[in-house]
């Protein structure tokens, strides 16, 4: 029987986020990726080919499942499996009288499309992405993971790392098949430590997924 220190012991989490590859509008839901897109995701697993992920998680949709098929190629015995919390929903609609004055309208409108049943199952399956992704890991072993997300849960992600308030996730966008990198340590505050990175792509391949006037 182990002891109380070895059960109750954690470890430092990192947690690996990409936004699938650019992907077709073919469909209520979208398509699976275009050329360039299968390119940003090939790229986007030889950039992890040398870390030591345990597991690759995705969301349902076609453009994410593909993306992590093709990071997971890349990869030697990592498992890649699909699971609801990293799907594509709001995870998150806040009240005007929580958002600064001088951009409140222009959030709201952004969100004002959304159904009721957006708005109740978003929330909760925000709730258990937070509860299965973050935090430190429990046992004695850091643990790598990789979630092939949305630009939605990638924003509610790092809000929740840096602790903003919860409205906060609108304004943080994810280019496609860019990497951001959370750590969650014992007695450490969590940290984003990468941020939208795209080194791993060629300069042609890069900002897709963010309006032309935002691409740096």
């Amino acid at each position: 029987m182990p002891d109380i220190a070895t059960a109750t012991a954690t470890a430092t989490r990192y947690l690996y986020l990409a936004r699938h590859g650019e992907a077709t509008q073919d469909g209520p839901d979208g398509g699976g990726l275009t050329p360039a897109g299968r390119r940003q995701a090939a790229l986007l697993g030889r950039r992890l080919a040398g870390r030591p992920l345990t597991a690759v998680h995705h969301g349902p949709l076609p453009r994410a499942a593909e993306t992590a098929r093709l990071v997971g190629e890349q990869l030697d015995g990592v498992a890649v499996s699909v699971c609801e919390e990293a799907g594509d929903y709001l995870p998150y609609v806040p009240s005007a009288g929580e958002l600064p004055a001088e951009s409140a309208e222009f959030m709201l409108r952004f969100l004002a499309g959304a159904s009721a049943e957006e708005r109740s199952r978003g929330p909760e399956l925000a709730r258990r992405a937070v509860d299965r992704f973050t935090g430190p890991a429990p046992g004695p072993e850091e643990r790598h993971e990789l979630v092939v997300t949305h630009a939605f849960l990638i924003g509610w992600l790092v809000r929740h790392t840096l602790d903003a308030p919860a409205w906060r996730w609108l304004g943080l966008n994810a280019a496609n098949a860019a990497l951001t990198v959370l750590r969650f340590a014992p007695g450490r505050p969590s940290a984003v430590l990468v941020l939208n990175d795209q080194t791993h792509l060629p300069e042609e391949l890069r900002w897709t997924g963010f309006p032309p006037e935002l691409r740096l």
